[in-house]
């Protein structure tokens, strides 16, 4: 099979000899049906082509003989995108021209993307291989969830991983737009709302309908969250006879779980709400919406006396009884407002009925249920992209792992999934780096088929991957380097990154149990600099495989861990000069005894030596002090490292 670069990988793939060459002649047309945003999308082809290249691409009729990229869809697709749509699409690309052809608008957008993916350098200029695709998606709903509420995420940040996302064929932004600590949409109907609940950092209207006009532009849907009966503290600065109790409210500053929820007993709630989501039903046209439902602990209904009356009058049980009618009612005004409701998996509960779509953070088996039980689902649990696991862990999730004793009715309730990029940790200079390249892997998993699952082509492609993102604009390439320099007061940042390289931040939980943060606490620390996956520790680690099953040489492994052995000389007093890097010195420490240790182990084992026990515990005392974060920072090489330790002795890796 010829080794490609696409990503996600299409059902079908079969290349030819030959290519198409891409040239001055080059120019795309459209054929079949045609609409403004077909051709706006053939525009933006060729201007990434033309970026790529340096070549002047053009556009041209179908019936131009010039034309080397014809692209025919079928019909069109309504006026508001839907949960299903067909966006299959076949494209077959030969010497002398190719053609993409597709049901619907999405199809042909889906197609696009793969056209330009497949451009490649030939040996005199830019090609692209003889190709016969037939593709079509696995799950129709693949997301991204961006959380602008705990950190205010610009307009022109969130467009740009609108592109991203369609480049990888996701195609639902889920906007989460209100927390405890920000309510970021403007309402002209309840202004208080954003004008005391956001700390002026909001996005009006007109930008809302500029980010859902851009999303429809590049086939994405875009999925609005108010969270609601709990996260709910900044809506009740403004409106605190929302809540369940008394004010006053402030604008919430640390992260968690607090204690503020809506008043389900009151009438004047309801009619609050109606009046709310019907004025954010014009501004969000997608069918679905979502009321988050989440993390609702109860303790302010625990000590409202009213609201506990109103639980034993009513016969609702308990406070999950009342949440649940409280969803109900809910459900009733998105209803009459033409919308669906989504949820996390607190608001599953038999008394609601089976439209609505559960997302589950609880993981596949609660998904697997809730389709048994006849309810939608999508699958957030694995997808944490703040959770700063490795793409490999993300790819190895599927949606369907705990489906196989379901019926094919109940699996194709479950619609797909998720990646989440929740905002505590991240801001509008970091959050690129926090969802790519990785949350390309997760796109792969909702779009191709299950048994693509090969991680290190997966690895493979993904570079290439990352920098077609970086040629779209993303940053999380691109401004690795400049927040290095700012650590180091604008001072060389060589050896830093040497060390920056081999680092990642702590995972799952390990920044809130490290220190205290709050939504005020700068994001700007070596941390937020480091990338959440270290290219360099993988690929020291294939070399330690390699050199322990002979099949590289022990170069491979010492070239670098006698870089990172002298490193600290080089780097420790400009560590101590800046402000801002005097606590990475004992992690640069630290890097320089693994990499001894390394190298000593390295040593013995190429001349097959054995380490004696006393000196293997020593050296494995040393790297238990190496791996344990520091900085909240976690040193990526050790486990590598620990390998060869234990190599060296003759031990079996534990």
């Amino acid at each position: 099979m010829v080794e490609h670069t696409l990503m996600p990988v299409p059902r079908s793939i079969v290349f030819d000899s030959g290519s198409l060459a891409i040239d001055l002649p080059f120019r795309a047309a459209l054929g079949g049906y045609v609409e403004p945003r077909l051709e706006r999308a053939v525009a933006r082809l060729t201007t990434r082509l033309t970026a790529e290249t340096g070549l002047a691409i053009g556009t041209g009729q179908a019936a131009d003989r010039a034309v080397s990229l014809t692209v025919h869809t079928m019909r069109a697709a309504g006026a508001v995108q839907a949960a299903v749509e067909d966006e299959s699409y076949t494209l077959v690309v030969r010497p002398d021209g190719a053609a993409l052809r597709a049901a619907t608008p999405y199809g042909t957008l889906r197609g696009l993307e793969t056209f330009l993916q497949l451009v490649e350098r030939g040996d005199s200029g830019f090609i692209v291989p003889a190709v016969s695709i037939e593709d079509a998606p696995r799950f129709p709903w693949r997301g991204l969830l961006i959380d602008g509420a705990r950190h205010f995420i610009p307009p022109e940040v969130i467009k740009r991983n609108i592109d991203a996302m369609a480049a990888v064929k996701l195609n639902v932004l889920h906007w989460h737009l209100t927390e405890d600590q920000g309510f970021r949409v403007e309402s002209r109907r309840f202004p208080r709302l954003h004008e005391m609940g956001s700390d002026g950092r909001y996005y009006t209207q007109d930008q809302v309908r500029e980010i859902v006009a851009y999303a429809r532009d590049r086939g994405v849907r875009v999925v609005p969250e108010f969270d609601m009966p709990g996260h709910t503290t900044s809506w009740f600065v403004g409106h605190p006879e929302l809540a369940s109790g008394p004010g006053p409210y402030e604008i919430g500053r640390r992260w968690g779980v607090f204690d503020p929820a809506m008043d389900p007993t009151r009438e004047e709630v309801f009619t609050f709400i109606d009046a709310f989501l019907g004025e954010m039903a014009t501004l969000f046209p997608d069918p679905y919406f979502h009321i988050g439902g989440d993390e609702v602990n109860g303790k302010q209904w625990d000590a409202s006396a009213g609201v506990q009356a109103y639980i034993r009058e009513r016969a609702l049980g308990d406070n999950h009884g009342l949440q649940a009618y409280f969803n109900r009612r809910l459900l009733a005004i998105l209803t009459r407002h033409g919308k669906r409701m989504v949820g996390w998996d607190e608001i599953f509960h038999p008394d609601l009925p089976r439209d609505i779509v559960v997302q589950s953070w609880r993981g596949q088996e609660s998904l697997a249920e809730g389709a048994s039980l006849g309810y939608q689902g999508i699958l957030s649990n694995g997808y944490y992209l703040d959770h700063i696991r490795p793409a490999s862990f993300h790819y190895q999730i599927d949606p369907l792992s705990a489906a196989a004793a379901l019926d094919a009715a109940a699996r194709d309730r479950i619609l797909g999934g998720e990646a989440c990029m929740w905002a505590e940790y991240v801001t509008a200079e970091t959050i690129d780096s926090r969802i790519w390249p990785r949350t390309a892997a997760i796109a792969e998993r909702f779009w191709s088929a299950a048994d693509v699952t090969d991680v290190d082509d997966m690895y493979r492609r993904l570079e290439i991957t990352s920098q077609r993102l970086g040629w779209l604009g993303l940053t999380h390439r691109s401004g690795y380097e400049p927040m290095l320099r700012r650590l180091t007061d604008h001072g060389p940042i060589a050896s830093l990154r040497i060390l920056a390289d081999v680092l990642e931040p702590v995972k799952g939980y390990g920044r809130s149990a490290a220190r205290e943060y709050t939504s005020l606490v700068p994001l700007n620390r070596l941390v937020d600099a480091t990338r959440p996956e270290s290219d360099r520790a993988r690929a020291f680690s294939r070399a330690v495989d390699g050199l322990l099953d002979g099949s590289s040489d022990e170069s491979a492994v010492t070239v670098w861990l006698e870089r990172w052995r002298d490193n600290h000389d080089r780097l420790r007093d400009q560590l101590r000069a800046a402000p801002m890097l005097r606590e990475a010195e004992s992690l640069s420490w630290n890097l320089r005894q693994a990499a001894e240790i390394g190298l000593s182990a390295a040593g013995a084992f190429g001349e097959g030596r054995r380490v004696p026990a006393d000196q293997r515990a020593a050296q494995l005392e040393l790297l238990d002090q190496a791996a344990t974060p520091q900085a909240e920072l976690l040193i990526m090489v050790v486990p590598a490292i620990r390998r060869l330790v234990l190599a060296a002795h003759g031990t079996v890796n534990p």
